[in-house]
């Protein structure tokens, strides 16, 4: 018997698809492209396999995201590879402003480097694991790390609104 989702779920499901491909690419046009791939591959599915397709998809879309912008998320590695990095610390007392939307993060997220956007997208928020975030973004799991911590630090700057100092700066290139 096959399982047919609600129209809603549907919605909702191609919504968050767009979104996850969207904080990757930093591309709307690219990432209508992406989400409308995964959304025509559905099928109806058997409610035994529903979660497992919808991680599939999820992984999919990464996948595809990555594949595009794989010139700009290079340049973007050798940028972090070469940055200053003090290491991942939040501010003391720091907490999420409760008013804090979702267009508020999306904002946060955007205005950090591709690279250490993606990293921190894969490892904190979709949770793959090191190694796999490693294949998928083509680079040494040590630059990874270092780019997720990068990408936390400017993630918690930008949506706490304190924009370090320039003696403070997060990533900065090495003076030639």
């Amino acid at each position: 018997m096959a399982y047919e989702k609600p129209m809603e779920e549907i919605k909702q499901d191609a919504a968050d698809l767009y979104w996850l491909a969207f904080l990757l690419t930093g591309s709307s046009d690219l990432s209508v492209d992406i989400a409308a791939d995964s959304a025509a591959e559905e099928d109806a599915e058997t409610s035994f396999f529903s979660g497992w397709m919808q991680g599939w998809r999820r992984r999919l879309v990464i996948a595809k995201a990555l594949n595009i912008i794989h010139d700009p998320l290079a340049d973007s590695a050798r940028r972090t590879a070469q940055a200053y990095h003090k290491g991942a610390t939040t501010p003391r007392n720091w907490s999420l402003n409760p008013g804090m939307t979702k267009a508020d993060v999306e904002k946060a997220l955007l205005a950090i480097d591709a690279f250490p956007r993606a990293a921190l997208l894969l490892l904190l928020f979709e949770g793959v694991a090191m190694p796999d975030a490693a294949t998928l973004l083509d680079a040494d799991p040590a630059l990874v790390k270092k780019a997720q911590e990068i990408g936390l630090r400017e993630l918690i700057a930008n949506l706490a609104g304190i924009f370090p100092r320039d003696e403070d700066r997060v990533m900065r290139l090495p003076k030639c």
